[in-house]
């Protein structure tokens, strides 16, 4: 089956996202921005690119008037200024234009660097992206923010900047590893927590399918996690507001992912961040101790961690003092009113926020209980 959804602000179309099985109508979803008269950059990184790369190009090379690819060694590390630099001395060895376009093919190290050199390279090409890996296709290529990472800082440097185009072949989900492809679902479950308890309860009822990466239910899955997405972000396209609340679980999953130094992936960082505030919402009463301890083991059998050890809750709080998320002397938190309710809070505190890093923190002590 074939899905589209619209992402609109104010009150007009911006771009959309397709859900597709397959490249085969890649082209024709670009011959409205006359690719024939462009060149196309693919930017991937080293690993996506021996899978995919070739099977793009072709998808492609008909259509428009030259493609190049360029790849970057894979990994979060590579999230910064340096592979920027380097994009940019590809396009301009290759006389790339503004009236060209760039191709993000990868996760979502690959679309938000390209998506920041498109913002940035003769102050704004066209680029479209073509999310591969789960936690892509369901958070990093929608809504427009791009960056990367400067020194331990994540995401310090960036821009808004819309894609033209979000084009999804959910059987790229099918050569993920089991660790990569689950981290995903942190942001999945992340969605429906937030935003809409029916598809956090489809999401369980499913599981099984979603286990066996059956791809109707995986297309289905991502059509239902980017449609919350997309209710948030068209109401906020720059996080003026409302669209803080797609950041929970990350001030503490976020400090946790700095701390160990990016050995853990992103959506297992959010699983744990998103514990520590539902147990902070439990005891601000805003959750029952029931909610509480469903929300937490919930993340079990999509094999996201609910504890964590080897850190120091100290160095956790140190940590979220440097999050984007802090304005002025305040730390914008997002905690749980209910399952699919969230709230901003600017209240919460320096003992609230370690009460919630120890309830997920596994000390040598816990093994001998």
């Amino acid at each position: 089956m074939s899905q589209r959804l619209t992402i609109n602000m104010n009150n007009r179309p911006i771009y959309d996202i397709v859900y597709e099985q397959d490249f085969q109508n890649l082209a024709k979803e670009l011959e409205p921005f006359g690719i024939s008269e462009r060149k196309l950059c693919i930017v991937t990184d080293s690993r996506v690119k021996g899978f995919y790369a070739d099977e793009v190009r072709d998808a492609l090379k008909d259509s428009c008037r030259e493609i190049f690819v360029f790849d970057f060694p894979d990994g979060e590390q590579h999230k910064n200024l340096d592979t920027v630099r380097n994009i940019y001395e590809f396009l301009i060895q290759n006389k790339f234009g503004r009236k060209d376009m760039l191709v993000a093919l990868g996760g979502g190290v690959v679309g938000d660097t390209t998506g920041f050199v498109a913002a940035t390279y003769l102050r704004g090409v066209d680029f479209i992206q073509i999310p591969t890996t789960l936690l892509a296709q369901v958070d990093s290529s929608i809504g427009g923010k791009t960056g990367v990472d400067f020194d331990q800082y994540k995401n310090m440097v960036g821009a808004f900047y819309m894609p033209k185009l979000v084009y999804m072949n959910v059987t790229t989900l099918k050569t993920l590893d089991d660790r990569q492809y689950y981290s995903g679902m942190g942001e999945v479950l992340k969605h429906g927590l937030i935003k809409s308890a029916p598809f956090y309860e489809w999401t369980i009822e499913n599981m099984y399918e979603i286990h066996d990466r059956d791809l109707d239910t995986l297309e289905d899955m991502i059509y239902k996690s980017c449609t919350c997405k997309k209710i948030v972000v068209e109401k906020d396209p720059t996080e003026k507001g409302e669209r803080a609340i797609l950041n929970f679980g990350h001030t503490i999953g976020h400090a946790i992912e700095k701390a160990k130094n990016f050995e853990l992936m992103h959506g297992e960082c959010v699983a744990l961040g998103c514990v520590a505030a539902a147990y902070i919402s439990w005891k601000r009463d805003l959750l029952s101790k029931d909610e509480y301890y469903e929300i937490r083991d919930m993340f079990v059998p999509f094999n996201l961690p609910i504890s964590i050890e080897g850190i120091d809750p100290e160095e956790i709080y140190g940590l979220t003092a440097s999050d984007k998320k802090v304005e002025g002397d305040k730390l914008k938190f997002i905690l749980l009113k209910k399952v699919g309710k969230a709230m901003i809070d600017t209240t919460v505190t320096r003992e609230e926020i370690i009460a919630g890093i120890n309830e997920i923190y596994f000390t040598d002590e816990d093994w001998d209980e």
